[in-house]
Formats: structure tokens, sequence, C-alpha cells
């Protein structure tokens, strides 16, 4: 979330990057800084008062020394009734910061200034593409239609054991996605990333840290008997490793990378675009997260852009990076480049990575910090993005390179999972 120093050092300037998301912060804006300027005074009044009460108690002693009870007793009688004041007054401090703390997590993060206008995902530019469409014909099948052909995945089953959107990976199909799993660890690994293996719940706490609560509150799976929430993706355990932890600049940056099952409500969903593999309610993903100083987290942003690129290089599938617009931009991040890759059957493409730097929006949420060259702490930049997300990848993988023989396996795959075609 934003700081109070930030907010009260150029409000109208917040405000009108605010608005680059579409978000109108006039108003709340101006309620934070009145409670703010509420909390200063209370604050320098209180403290006035402690510091009343400190220098008579101290003075009650010596009267009593001196046999002065009737002015101790005075004395006395003016510290019980400081004291209730000085009560009143932290309740009215407290009020104020519990006030000012509900209305700071409803503002979103500033946009970067590089984020372009725009309302809707139609509106975000191309930043680059690369790979060859294939040319498969009138004959091409969907991936739900392949995944059926060949025995690879079982959507009615998992309608059967749980409901929509919990597919059954079976035989190759189940091995194709492990070793995509094994597959984009190991790039990780050998991109520099150190691999975790993070819990699938968390607690609200987590949740607030990476932005998630109170904002998607109801696009996750509670667990209320524990009042525990499943993980939407393993940027929350990850970035959460970090929460409440001062670390030294030469630790910095941190590159982890924690494969994960995913579980995400979809509220709302529904048509054409959530058959198959396209949006389920449960999949896996692989995720790269990174916590650098401030000065370095644009080159960290740039960095981890063009490691997912060689991702899909690999994977030898068509994409496209977009450039995420204000309006197409999440709550919790400055600056994001989604990937996506084309769907040839679908003829559509599919988002498969986003990529984002949050700057110092969840490291101040979570009291993210590292102690500078001066041995003064100040706030992390985090960053991270899927590298990747298992389903469309899978879901364009079978369509793309459906032959009259079978589904070809690209290369860099055969060895992770033993086979180079399924026939």
């Amino acid at each position: 979330m934003l700081t109070l120093r930030r907010i009260n050092e150029n409000p109208e300037e917040i405000i009108r990057q605010l608005s680059k998301k579409h978000f109108d912060g006039r108003e709340v804006i101006s309620q934070i800084i009145d409670l703010d300027n509420t909390r200063r005074k209370t604050q320098t009044h209180l403290d006035a008062i402690l510091g009343e009460i400190n220098t008579i108690s101290k003075s009650i002693g010596q009267l009593m020394k001196e046999g002065n009870k009737e002015e101790a007793a005075i004395a006395r009688e003016k510290v019980r009734v400081l004291k209730e004041t000085s009560g009143e007054l932290g309740e009215t401090l407290k009020d104020a910061e519990q006030k000012i703390e509900s209305l700071l997590v409803t503002i979103p993060n500033l946009p970067h200034d590089s984020v372009p206008e725009g309302r809707t995902a139609e509106d975000n530019p191309v930043e680059r593409s690369g790979g060859e469409i294939p040319s498969l014909g009138d004959n091409a099948l969907p991936h739900w239609e392949l995944a059926k052909k060949y025995d690879l995945i079982d959507f009615e089953l998992g309608v059967k054991i749980t409901g929509a959107g919990f597919p059954v990976y079976k035989g190759r199909g189940a091995r194709l996605q492990r070793a995509l799993i094994n597959f984009f660890l190991d790039n990780a690994r050998d991109a520099g990333f150190t691999e975790v293996q993070p819990p699938y719940l968390v607690n609200s706490d987590s949740g607030f840290g990476t932005g998630q609560l109170p904002d998607k509150e109801g696009q996750m799976y509670h667990v209320g008997l524990d009042d525990l929430y499943l993980i939407p993706t393993a940027e929350v355990p990850v970035t959460n490793i970090y929460r409440d932890v001062i670390l030294e600049e030469k630790e910095l940056p941190v590159k982890n990378t924690a494969y994960s099952a995913c579980f995400r409500r979809e509220a709302g969903s529904y048509g054409k675009d959530v058959r198959g593999l396209n949006r389920l309610h449960q999949f896996d993903k692989v995720e790269i997260v990174c916590i650098d100083k401030p000065e370095n987290s644009y080159e960290r942003l740039d960095e981890m852009v063009s490691y997912v690129q060689t991702l899909v290089e690999k994977l030898e599938l068509p994409w496209r990076i977009l450039r995420l617009c204000g309006g197409d931009i999440s709550f919790t991040s400055a600056l994001t480049f989604d990937f996506e890759v084309y769907s040839t059957a679908q003829k559509r493409w599919l988002e498969v990575s986003s990529v984002s730097n949050f700057e110092s929006y969840q490291a101040n949420r979570l009291k993210c910090r590292y102690r500078n060259a001066d041995r003064k702490t100040e706030l992390c930049h985090t960053l991270n993005g899927s590298a990747l997300a298992l389903p469309r990848i899978m879901a364009a993988l079978l369509e793309n390179n459906q032959t009259a023989e079978g589904i070809r396996i690209p290369a860099p795959l055969v060895p992770y999972c033993g086979f180079d075609l399924i026939d």
C-alpha cells in the first residue's frame, strides 16, 4: 500500500497518477490527510500529557519525603485526571490509525509512467512477438477434443470428483504435465532462481501482505474452520517468506522459484472462453519471485520478462508480449507485461504469464525492508511472474503440434516426458 509520507508530500500528484488506473482518489486521499492531521495533533497532545504525568509522578515521592502530604494528594489527583485524558487521547489516536489503515488498503498502487492509457485489454499495446503460427487446416481439433481422443485429460471425471474446473490428467497427459513442471523449474534454477516448496494454504496476514486480501477475497477459497486460504498463486507464500524481515543489502537481489497447485474461484466466469483448460479452478504453475533495491527493480523486471520469453521460445510456441494499460493492470502492480501464446485450433491468443513490478506497494504491507550501506532501513521492491502457468501452455502445445500421425512433443520436453509423439 502507499505510504502516508508519499501521500502527504504531493496528494495532487497521487490523485493524478491514480486516474490512469481509472480510480478517483480525491475523496479518499482527502480523508486520509484529515485523519493524519488528527493523528499528528493527538499524538503531540498525548506526548505532552504523558510527559506531564511523568514529571508530576516524580514530584510525588519528593513531596512525601518533605511531609507535604496535602500537595502530594493534589498531585496524585492531577495525575489521575491526566491519565483519564491520556486514555481518551490514546483511543482517539488508535481510532484514527485504524481508519487510515482501512482507507489506505482501498487505494491501488500507482502506475509506472510507462503504463499506457486505456480501459480494457483491447487497449494493451503489443511490445514484441515471435514464433510462427502453424497452418493446421480446417480439420484441426481444439485441445479438449484432442485430450479426449488421446485419453490425456478427463474433464467429466473431474466434474464427478469435484466439479467443473478440476480436470483429471491421465497417462501421457499426466506425464506431459509433470514434464512441463520439471522443465520450468530446471530452467529457473539454471537462470539463478532458488527453488522453494511452499505451503498451499496461507493465513490472512499472508493474503494481506501480497494484496490478495481484502481486494480479491471473493476469488479465493476460504477454509472457514481454520481461517486459512488456498493459494491463488505461489507468489503469496513465497513473497511472505520475507514478511517482517530486514534483509542485508548484500543479500539482494533475492530470486526464488516455486511450483504449486493454484486455486481460484473464478466467480462469474462462463462461456466459450472457459472451455477445456482455458480457465480452471485448480491448475499448476511455476512462479518466479524477486526482491531487490528500488533502483534496481526495473532492471530486474526486464530480466524476468526476457527469461519468460526464453521459455516460450524453447517450447516453439507463437508468442507476444503486451504492456498492460491503466485500466487492465492489477490493483497492486505498478507495471505488468503479459505473455500470450497463440492457440491455433481456437484461433485466439491465450495469456500464460504476467510479469509485474509492485515497487514498494507489497513491501509496505509486508514490512519487507533492507538495510542500506548507511545502516538505515528502506522498503524493498517486490516482483513476480508466471514462468509458466501450465493449462494454456498445455492447450497450445496440444493444438499447435497436432499432425496426421499424432501430437508432436517439442524437443526440449522429450527428455522430461520420455516420448516424442502422442499417438
